[in-house]
């Protein structure tokens, strides 16, 4: 038996690769892509290593590799990172390969580009539309035929009536490129003192190479993009390729046209917007050397580079770079693995970074690049707290008289307010008056909340909506219903009132029906086309908005009560961001927070302006609890059909734990949110050291313990963000 035989890995919930043989003249190697059977259909794999040893009574059962795709092959490190993430949080190899084989179903060449170009003598009968297709043509220049025909004005039909007479002539252009190279000497900022110095840090740890994680901490409006763009400009220069992650990708047209600025040339885009072919072709790309720059979403870390030299993560402590679903992975932190395994320097930039960031900034495992100033002297906003209990709004309103008239002194000086709310929707609650009857989504332990401008009633877990009874379903009263609580829509309507001559812009997520409206909304914004903006955390995501100098904070409680370890943390940081959004170019901003304790900890940080007495109060209750950066955290949420099968399925799980003193194992207990898609859920969550090998301990848990059977389903979740 001379027949070689290697592992496949394939894109598939399943942790083990499959063995196939080799067609003898096909010669392959680790990290190439095959088309390989798997049961009744073909499959794209990845040769993961050569089997030597294969089981001989298992020879002739062995099916044969289909054929090698003629792309670049998965490097070595990219392999490496794949086990390493699928060790780590516990996901099925299968499942994050998956991630790095995000190119769609057809690779391989590019769709062909005919090109039109002038050729011969002018036709024998010449029209208005001839006369002008010639004229364009008369530069010299090669054009797309569909270019041609909309620069001149004309249908295709005249560019085709054109070509059959001889005056003009096809050939095939050569494939668009995904990106232009960006020029690292387009246009070099004028940096300010400590700028310059956070810059000329990071460009020595580009051209130094190797791993290294830099913290760059700097306040709102300080610079931090404009000064790790020059880590990016050293990285371009030496040849390597850049991934800048952004936790919404979608929102940052502003970023991109700052980048253009900066480089001449926009970057590669990576995200789930994109159409299948510009996936494709980015992907190709990417592997084949062709796209210095990439800016993407989370999923970005999982390309197949060429040669990547620097990881840049903007924003590093935003939630978003969690992903909740599939393989429950932290896009910072599998950055910083990404970066160790291939031995290239990270960047991690946030104005509040994350208390885990900032833990080891201080403890030197990362450098720290501080800039405590707003570029070109602008002040931080001065920040006060609007005391509810004493100085709340009238009964049924929501905007507090002091931030009615902050808000109507900034309007009359020409500038933009902000109100921000992190409540989509009309109400959060909609109650019978009658009988104290709630609304309650069908499929879920939630809510029903009143979005006024869909007219429709929408649990905001499982998407469940309905137009708004006119009976109550309880007690049969016509006419009802009462909004409980304010959300973006219905303080919208008190602005309105309040501020009849101001031009109003909701922006929240589910108002927006395509990236391209969110940017252009973003854009009247910045262009100062609307006066008051009434938004959600999508206003909090770094925008740079230069006339407004007043934000209000409606709710500033909001995150704080919800027992989640982190909910201090968000909540400063999320509140920091929103406020950090005045007083960016005009005067200096304000920023007002309606809150019912101006005593706690956030709030009493956020209006001095003291982050520093915020992360000390914060870092020494985790160090004392024993909560992450200081200690290890597991989840287990069991999903069942019936409320008994997943309690029983828990307490089953729980009872097989290996017994280890150094691990606490709380639960199961039921969600918070118990019932999500008709399915009951309970959580498990596991504590442990933080030198504690908490991978393996679960590992080795769950292959003692019984697997789930039935509709019950069980799902793993290291290092949890959301404890809902």
């Amino acid at each position: 038996m001379n027949t070689r035989v290697v592992d496949v890995l394939v894109p598939v919930a399943l942790d083990t690769a499959y063995s196939y043989r080799v067609p003898a003249g096909l010669e392959l190697a680790p990290g190439d892509l095959v088309a390989v059977p798997l049961g009744a259909r073909e499959t794209l794999g990845v040769v993961w290593a050569e089997n030597p040893n294969p089981n001989p009574r298992l020879h002739n059962r062995l099916k044969d590799i289909d054929e090698k795709l003629d792309v670049p092959p998965l490097k070595p490190e990219l392999r490496q990172f794949v086990d390493w993430v699928s060790g780590y949080t516990l996901a099925a190899r299968g499942m994050v390969l998956r991630m790095a084989l995000r190119m769609g179903e057809h690779l391989g060449p590019a769709r062909e580009r005919i090109g039109v170009r002038l050729a011969g003598p002018p036709p024998q009968r010449m029209t208005v539309a001839r006369a002008r297709v010639l004229a364009l043509f008369r530069d010299g220049l090669t054009r797309a035929k569909g270019d041609a025909a909309r620069e001149a004005g004309v249908s295709a039909g005249v560019i085709d009536g054109l070509i059959d007479e001889g005056t003009l002539e096809t050939l095939v252009l050569p494939p668009e490129k995904v990106a232009r190279t960006p020029d690292p000497d387009f246009a070099k900022p004028d940096f300010a003192l400590g700028q310059l110095a956070a810059a000329d840090a990071l460009r020595t740890t580009v051209d130094q190479g190797g791993y290294s994680v830099t913290l760059l901490d700097g306040v709102t409006g300080s610079g931090k993009t404009e000064v790790y763009f020059e880590a990016v400009a050293e990285n371009i220069r030496r040849g390597h390729q850049t991934l800048i992650l952004m936790p919404e990708i979608a929102l940052t047209a502003q970023f991109l046209d700052r980048f253009s600025a900066r480089f001449g040339v926009r970057p590669a885009e990576w995200h789930s917007q994109l159409s299948p072919r510009t996936r494709q072709r980015t992907w190709g790309a990417v592997a084949g050397n062709e796209v210095p720059v990439i800016v993407g979403a989370r999923s970005a870390l999982f390309l197949p580079y060429a040669d990547l030299g620097l990881v840049i993560v903007d924003e590093e402590h935003d939630p978003a770079y969690k992903q909740e679903d599939g393989a429950h992975y932290h896009a910072r932190d599998m950055a910083v693995v990404r970066g160790s395994i291939a031995k290239f320097p990270v960047v991690l930039a946030s104005a509040t970074p994350s208390v885990e960031s900032e833990v080891n900034a201080r403890r030197g495992r990362y450098r720290h690049l501080h800039l405590p100033e707003r570029f070109g002297g602008a002040h931080l906003p001065q920040v006060e707290a609007i005391d509810m209990r004493r100085e709340g709004p009238p009964r049924g309103r929501f905007i507090a008289p002091r931030l009615a008239e902050a808000v109507q002194i900034t309007l009359e000086r020409g500038e933009q307010a902000l109100l921000f709310l992190n409540r989509r929707g009309y109400a959060p609650l909609t109650l019978c008056r009658a009988c104290g009857f709630r609304l309650q989504c069908p499929n879920c332990d939630a809510w029903l909340v009143d979005h006024r401008f869909r007219k429709r009633l929408v649990c905001h877990h499982c998407g469940f909506s309905m137009p708004p009874p006119v009976e109550c379903p309880n007690c049969h009263a016509t006419e009802s219903f009462a909004a409980v609580g304010p959300g973006v829509e219905r303080l919208e309507q008190e602005a309105a009132e309040l501020f009849p001559q101001a031009r109003i812009l909701v922006l929240s997520s589910d108002l927006i029906e395509s990236v391209e409206r969110l940017r252009s909304e973003l854009d009247d914004v910045a262009q100062g086309r609307f006066d008051l903006v009434i938004g959600t955390q999508l206003v909090a995501k770094g925008h740079h908005f230069p006339k407004l100098n007043l934000v209000g904070i409606v709710d500033a409680d909001l995150g704080l009560g919800n027992g989640d370890p982190r909910a201090a943390e968000r909540t400063f940081q999320l509140l920091h961001q929103v406020v950090g959004r005045a007083g960016r170019e005009e005067g200096r901003g304000v920023g007002y927070l309606q809150t019912h304790q101006p005593e706690h900890p956030v709030m009493r940080a956020l209006i001095s302006g003291d982050r520093e007495a915020f992360y000390k109060n914060e870092i020494e209750q985790r160090e004392r609890t024993g909560y992450p950066p200081f200690g290890r955290l597991a989840s287990l949420v069991i999903s069942a059909n019936e409320r008994h099968g997943a309690e029983a399925y828990g307490r089953s799980l729980v009872s097989h734990a290996p017994k280890d003193e150094q691990v606490r194992i709380l639960g199961p207990a039921e969600a918070p949110i118990a019932v999500v898609r008709g399915r009951h859920r309970f959580r498990i969550l596991v504590k442990a050291p933080r030198a504690f090998d908490l991978s393996t301990f679960l590992r080795d848990w769950l292959a003692r313990a019984p697997k789930p059977k039935g509709n019950v389903q069980l799902a793993v979740d290291v290092d949890p963000m959301s404890f809902l």
